[in-house]
């Protein structure tokens, strides 16, 4: 059989095949539980009605199972009438159920938001076949139906109040709403779904550029790697080409001073074999005159003397002076002379290279901190570097504090100290996002420096503000001024003893700022830095302290 046959013996409300069946005046037949079930829910009611097509029914009709249905419906699970059609969707967790069902409840297509219930695909037909049901609105089977519904009057919501801004009833409308500007929630609607229709075109105009921008930066990441990737390329063969030459130097030396030795040594045993030779005619002609001295003729004597006597030329010359056991310490030095001037030139070749690839940044630099809080999250310890301390400056709290001496201190000598300026550096080369505060006394200045600035020399070489190497805040008990290159910038704004300074090394930020309460902007720097940097001091007051920052 069919399965549009099949269906006309299933019962409308548990959608299985009828059991027990009863047959309403209408003509609709249902499971006896079923319609019983139903009949129940509306005993409070005075008029009883169809599930399927409404047609209600006063008193409620008395339930006979009709006989000659059943008898039938027997002889057709003989034929092999099956149950419930097999692609019926049953409701799960999560899914909408259908209202009527009263067996296992199937899966709700559509919901009445005038009947404020769901209905599957079969207790759906009234509302497409019934007149009365066709002006009913339907939506997708939703959960929500209690939402359209009124809590304080359980009534249908059909009415918009744009002065408070929420749906209402009709009932609220006329009630504590009563003279504001009301609309229906139809039209509330229109107006907001073109007011939608803006906002989705501004969300995918968003979109798109977004996905442009994904797009862009999926292709800059893929020229990072490939540019990355050829730089350690070439960088392996540059460096492997630096080690071959080494090599290639060092296997040349090796082989020179094998030479030179191989070469001094042959000339030394040649002289050696000489004078060898030279000792034993020397033993001879010596034996031969000790026998000369002991015979007693005289006559023999004095004929074979003056052969004898006769000495042949030395062939060791006086001139040759044997040097000390230094013959090749000289080399040595030359070649740790060169290494020292390799490690000189690679220490000051790998800070450009190293600041070279932390300059690589394809994205945009990020915004400046704005709070105290912000920028203590870039805190960093510093500590000043004794060995280019002034000698007259005197170091404290770990080398964190600077104070002004009268008398000169005991430092010993050192290449990297200041002797024209009383300035100290940071021992910590300063790169990417760092802050810090100075707590000072008197005239100071609180630099940022290259390393490479001058220790000896005039003002202009070597202290800090005067030369395009470093920049500076100098700080006074009334006012401050900022300095770099010797072009003076007046700040005509109060400084508080406690001064910030941010550095975004990257970015080419350089900021100080008065700290008290408030974080005051004293002076910003826009430029590049082609060095790392190190904090500096310099002091015609009394101290000045880098602050341990927590």
């Amino acid at each position: 059989m069919d399965e549009a046959h099949r269906i006309e013996f299933c019962c409308s409300i548990c959608l299985d095949l009828l059991k027990d069946p009863v047959t309403l005046p209408c003509g609709h037949s249902y499971c006896m539980s079923c319609i019983k079930d139903c009949g129940d829910g509306e005993e409070h009611k005075e008029i009883y009605s169809c599930p399927q097509c409404r047609q209600t029914f006063t008193p409620r009709p008395v339930l006979v199972k009709n006989t000659m249905f059943a008898e039938l419906l027997e002889e057709m699970k003989k034929m092999g009438l099956q149950a419930a059609p097999p692609d019926l969707c049953y409701a799960g967790p999560g899914d909408v159920a259908c209202d009527v069902c009263s067996a296992r409840k199937l899966k709700a297509l559509k919901s009445c938001l005038v009947c404020l219930a769901s209905y599957c695909e079969q207790h759906l037909q009234p509302h497409y076949d019934s007149a009365p049901f066709k002006k009913h609105k339907l939506v997708e089977a939703t959960v929500k139906l209690q939402e359209n519904i009124c809590s304080r009057h359980d009534e249908v919501m059909k009415i918009f109040c744009r002065t408070d801004q929420q749906c209402i009833c009709y009932l609220c409308s006329m009630d504590e709403h009563e003279g504001h500007r009301k609309v229906s929630a139809a039209a509330e609607r229109t107006e907001r779904q073109e007011e939608l229709g803006l906002s989705r075109q501004k969300i995918q105009q968003r979109i798109q550029d977004t996905e442009k921008d994904v797009k862009v930066l999926q292709q800059e990441v893929e020229a990072i790697s490939r540019s990355a990737d050829k730089a350690v390329e070439d960088s392996e063969e540059i460096f492997t080409e630096l080690i071959r030459l080494l090599e290639k130097r060092r296997s040349e030396v090796k082989q020179q001073i094998r030479s030179q030795q191989e070469e001094e040594v042959s000339r030394a045993e040649e002289v050696q074999e000489k004078l060898k030779q030279e000792i034993a005619e020397l033993r001879r002609k010596d034996a031969e005159l000790e026998q000369l001295s002991h015979t007693q003729d005289h006559i023999h004597f004095l004929q074979n003397y003056p052969s004898l006597s006769c000495l042949s030329e030395s062939t060791h010359s006086p001139s040759i002076n044997i040097r000390p056991l230094s013959y090749f310490e000289d080399v040595t030095a030359a070649v740790s002379e060169l290494r020292d001037k390799l490690q000189e030139l690679l220490s000051e070749e790998w800070s450009k290279i190293s600041l070279t690839v932390t300059g690589v940044d394809v994205l945009l630099p990020q915004p400046e901190p704005k709070t105290r809080a912000e920028f203590l999250q870039y805190s960093c310890h510093i500590t000043l570097d004794p060995n280019t301390a002034h000698t007259r400056l005197s170091l404290s709290e770990g080398n964190r504090k600077a104070t002004l001496m009268a008398k000169e201190q005991s430092y010993p000598s050192h290449p990297d100290r200041f002797t024209g300026c009383w300035q100290v550096l940071s021992r910590e080369s300063l790169t990417g996002r760092c802050y810090w505060e100075v707590e000072r006394k008197g005239l100071v200045f609180i630099a940022v420096s290259y390393q490479d600035i001058s220790r000896t020399g005039n003002r202009d070489e070597c202290v800090f503000g005067f030369n395009e190497k470093s920049w500076t805040l100098i700080c006074s008990n009334m006012n401050c001024d900022f300095r770099h290159n010797n072009i003076r910038t007046e700040i005509p704004l109060p400084v508080s003893s406690r001064v910030g300074v941010y550095l975004d090394h990257r970015a080419g930020i350089l900021s100080f700022y008065s700290v008290s309460e408030t974080m005051t902007l004293l002076h910003r720097v826009q430029t590049t830095f082609t060095q790392p940097l190190h904090a500096g001091l310099w002091l015609y007051g009394n101290t000045a302290e880098f602050c341990e920052l927590k």
